[in-house]
């Protein structure tokens, strides 16, 4: 498979006055042409800072580190000068931000908005630009969008404001789209459609998907391939397939314990992770897991474990150094 996105060593940190923030902390991260990755993990765990980093999008008191790499079909984002980087980001690379309330400019229309993201990056007029930014706004599935694309934003509901946010992502035929918590804003029957249409447009015009959630139930619906983190690192990454009917690091099984099933009961309750996740002014020496971690022993704290191979899969914890754990799947858990 063909590597588009191969970020590698990637560290973002925040100097601020209570001290170094180290949001992002190593993280390597492959996207593939064509596929779609979803990164799971808590709340705090550096994912959204993730994908603004791959963006550019850091502003201070962020900074991306040095030694961090960021290669998108074949350039070093990094090391690219303000201009090209421009260039790229919005016509190859684009993002879907959680609320669109708040990415979209409430004082122009809908239309406008989506034919100026055409116009930035395509040699057409504004007749041009708006004949797009409507056949756009068919394909995301808005109905009468020769009617709709002088909607205001406030005059349409959070799935359609959605669709616009990914009509303009669209705009320019991208090769990778960023979507960070894409459906988190709405209800599970407009989610679920939401869902569905960014699968179709990856399967019809072979996008490649970087998906930022906390949504298990989103990854199993979406994911060809998975990445776990942790307190600012990847602990754990494979296919879907894999990392769901055989997580080899105790992070990844805790979250699938988490999930609620049907046929729970007081002799099967919902599980929780003890404790919180630390924090990146001060992450905890050795694993970042071992404090909460209910396999952990001496060297889990003394040591921080790389990521080992096992079969397919990689996973970041110093009891698969000599092969898988032999951990349970979420369906195999509550059998």
């Amino acid at each position: 498979m063909t590597a588009l996105l191969d970020v590698k060593n990637l560290r973002t940190h925040f100097h601020t006055t209570s001290g170094v923030y180290r949001a992002v902390d190593g993280v390597d991260l492959t996207v593939h042409a064509g596929r779609t990755l979803c990164v799971v993990g808590e709340s705090g765990s550096g994912k959204s800072v993730t994908a603004l980093s791959v963006m550019g999008l850091i502003d201070a008191p962020g900074q991306v580190q040095p030694g961090s790499e960021i290669v998108f079909d074949g350039r070093d984002l990094l090391r690219l000068p303000e201009r090209q980087l421009r260039s790229i980001r919005g016509r190859d690379i684009t993002m879907i931000f959680q609320e669109p309330m708040t990415s979209l400019d409430p004082v122009y229309t809908v239309g406008y908005q989506i034919a100026e993201a055409v116009r930035a990056h395509n040699d057409v007029d504004r007749k041009g630009a708006t004949e797009r930014a409507i056949e756009l706004m068919r394909l995301v599935g808005i109905p009468s969008p020769e009617r709709r694309i002088h909607d205001y934003p406030h005059q349409m509901s959070g799935g359609m404001r959605q669709r616009v946010m990914i009509a303009a992502a669209l705009s320019c035929d991208p090769k990778l789209l960023i979507a960070d918590e894409p459906t988190t804003a709405l209800d599970v029957t407009i989610q679920a459609q939401i869902l569905e249409l960014m699968k179709d447009l990856r399967d019809r015009l072979g996008t490649a998907i970087l998906m930022i959630t906390h949504d298990l139930g989103v990854v199993a619906e979406m994911a060809d391939d998975v990445a776990v983190m942790y307190a600012g690192k990847v602990v754990e990454t494979g296919s879907v397939t894999d990392v769901f009917n055989r997580p080899q690091h105790p992070y990844t099984e805790a979250l699938l314990q988490s999930v609620p099933v049907l046929g729970m009961s007081k002799e099967h309750p919902l599980r929780v992770i003890q404790g919180m996740v630390p924090s990146p002014l001060n992450w905890p020496t050795g694993c970042r897991f071992a404090p909460r971690c209910t396999e952990a022993f001496d060297r889990c704290r003394e040591e921080l474990p790389p990521l080992f191979t096992v079969d397919d899969q990689r996973s970041a914890c110093w009891l698969c150094e000599t092969g898988a754990r032999g951990s349970a799947g979420v369906e195999e858990i509550y059998r």
